[in-house]
C-alpha cells in the first residue's frame, strides 16, 4: 500500500494552483472541472509519478474552523521535504513567500514554516542525517 492522493484545503483553487506551481515548483497532474470547482492535483516535479496533492476547496463548513485552529496553533497542514532548506528559504523569500518560522534545527531535521497564501501553514523539512533522505 502507498499514498496515492492526499489533500490540502485551499480558500481559492486558482490562487493555490499559482502558488503551488509557480512558487513551490509542483506541476499540475489533474485539472478536471467539477461544477464550481475542479479536481486539481499537483505532483512534485522531482517525482511526477509520486503521490498527488489535491488542492481541495474549503467549502465544507467544518473546514474553516479546522484550518483557523491549525494556523492559530502554528500547526502546518502539510510537510514537504527539500534537499537544501537554506537555499529554498532564500529562493522562496525572493519570490515574496512569507515564513512564520525561520529555518531551525529540530532533532534530526532542519525545518521552517511558510504561509501558502490559501489559509494554510506548510512545513519544509531538510533531513540532516543523510541516511534518512527519502529516495536514497
Amino acid at each position: 500500500m502507498k499514498t496515492y492522493v492526499t489533500n490540502v484545503f485551499v480558500d481559492n483553487q486558482e490562487k493555490a494552483e499559482k502558488f503551488y506551481t509557480e512558487a513551490l515548483g509542483f506541476t499540475v497532474k489533474n485539472n478536471v472541472p467539477m461544477g464550481e470547482n475542479r479536481w486539481l492535483t499537483v505532483v512534485s516535479a522531482e517525482d511526477p509519478n509520486g503521490p498527488e496533492l489535491l488542492l481541495e476547496p474549503s467549502d465544507h463548513p467544518a473546514v474553516k474552523p479546522y484550518k483557523e485552529a491549525l494556523v492559530a496553533d502554528g500547526i502546518p497542514a502539510h510537510s514537504f521535504q527539500v534537499r537544501d532548506l537554506e537555499a529554498e528559504r532564500k529562493r522562496l523569500g525572493d519570490l515574496g513567500v512569507e515564513f512564520t518560522v525561520e529555518p531551525m534545527d529540530a532533532g534530526p531535521v532542519r525545518m521552517a514554516v511558510l504561509d501558502d497564501t490559501c489559509g494554510n501553514l506548510i512545513q519544509l523539512i531538510e533531513m540532516t542525517d543523510a541516511t534518512q533522505i527519502a529516495g536514497e
